[in-house]
């Protein structure tokens, strides 16, 4: 028998982007799910004729095949689902995250995973450090509020140390099967939680989990060099484990608190320094701090002007997992003078008469810019 293009199967057009075709095919497996077409064999082939379209146009692989070959793309063992008359296998392990999405719930829950025991859960803990730690770096202690390992039974969850015996529903499988219409569904055992195992004497001091809440105190040295939002990983400091199980990781995510004086980009720092006006009339040297604790001194030219920046090489950040360090800048503010005297104002007046406009050339500019203005309006 011919088989219908699947797209029409799937009632879609050949432009449909994936949502649309996930969409379509929900619909139709809901409408022919053989457990609410019981005995109707009409039903059962068109749910497998629409899971087989759907295998296929899912992929956008085997979609652009389909597209430029048609149903000869998967002929002869080129991988249709279904092409050889069976169930095929690896259709059927495809279409099982399509089965637990939709029916789940119904069925009582989807997969949970293999035998053994469960994996402590990864923590994360948020430290603020200052910028002179980040710059050398800092050893730390923290604590971690967690569960631990429980004492009293050593993780194993069974009172005096008792070994855990074979699940009776699942016989140490960890899993258990349910048949659905032509389908068996496998899930974790409900008894043992996919363990394979269960506890007959559970510990009084955990309650058989293994574990119990405590804070512990941990060491974390930083390295130099670190910038806002760099993570630290301690392996194996997160979560105990479910009875004797590995533990989870603790992830350190880092914060760095403003600072006073300095703001970093990167491995530079910048720092606004204000210099009195005769400064940057006539020059002079100013001591400013580093970010090691240190000093270093900038040189002011003559006639310096507002919003200078003056480079201090090798005097910024440290990098981190290098001995390099990047550049400290420093950009001036020209400070004007306030509360003078009257022999401080007699003073500037008489500099202002004597200097004119010769020694303000960027004042000048500007107001010639603006009376030229002024003239082509009244023009």
């Amino acid at each position: 028998m011919t088989k219908r293009d699947y797209y029409e199967v799937l009632g879609a057009s050949r432009t449909a982007s994936a949502d649309e075709l996930k969409k379509a095919y929900r619909k139709l497996a809901m409408q022919y799910h053989p457990d609410r077409n019981p005995g109707d064999q009409e039903a059962e082939h068109a749910f497998k004729e629409i899971n087989e379209a759907y295998e296929i146009l899912k992929d956008e692989q085997k979609r652009a095949a389909y597209d430029r070959y048609g149903h000869r793309a998967f002929a002869q063992g080129g991988g249709a689902p279904g092409g050889g008359g069976g169930f095929d296998f690896e259709f059927a392990s495809g279409f099982s995250d399509i089965f637990d999405e939709m029916f789940g719930d119904f069925m009582g829950g989807g997969r949970r995973g293999g035998q053994g025991a469960m994996r402590g859960a990864d923590l994360r803990y948020n430290m603020a450090i200052s910028l002179e730690e980040a710059f050398a770096g800092v050893k730390t202690t923290i604590e971690v509020p967690s569960s631990v390992s429980c004492d009293a039974c050593k993780g194993s969850g069974s009172k005096n140390g008792a070994e855990p015996v074979v699940c009776p529903t699942c016989r140490g499988t960890g899993k258990v099967r349910a048949q659905q219409g032509f389908f068996t569904i496998e899930r974790a055992c409900p008894t043992c939680h996919g363990q394979g195992r269960v506890i007959k004497d559970p510990c009084t001091a955990c309650g058989g989990s293994g574990r119990v809440q405590r804070s512990k105190t941990l060491q974390v040295a930083v390295p130099a060099g670190v910038e806002e939002d760099t993570r630290i990983r301690l392996s194996g400091e997160g979560e105990a484990g479910l009875r004797g199980a590995p533990s989870g990781d603790l992830y350190i995510f880092l914060s760095i608190k403003p600072h006073r004086i300095f703001q970093r980009d990167g491995a530079d720092i910048y720092c606004t320094m204000p210099i009195p006006m005769t400064t940057a009339a006539l020059g002079g040297c100013v001591e400013v701090p580093t970010i090691d604790g240190g000093r270093t001194t900038v040189e002011i030219p003559r006639g310096t002007q507002n919003g200078a920046q003056f480079r201090q090489k090798n005097k910024g950040m440290s990098v981190l997992r290098s001995p390099a360090r990047g550049d400290m800048f420093v950009r001036t503010v020209v400070e004007t003078p306030v509360n003078l005297s009257k022999r401080q104002e007699e003073i500037l007046r008489e500099f202002a008469e004597e200097a004119g406009d010769d020694h303000s050339p960027e004042c000048s500019s500007f107001f010639q810019k603006v009376k030229e203005f002024w003239e082509d309006l009244t023009d």
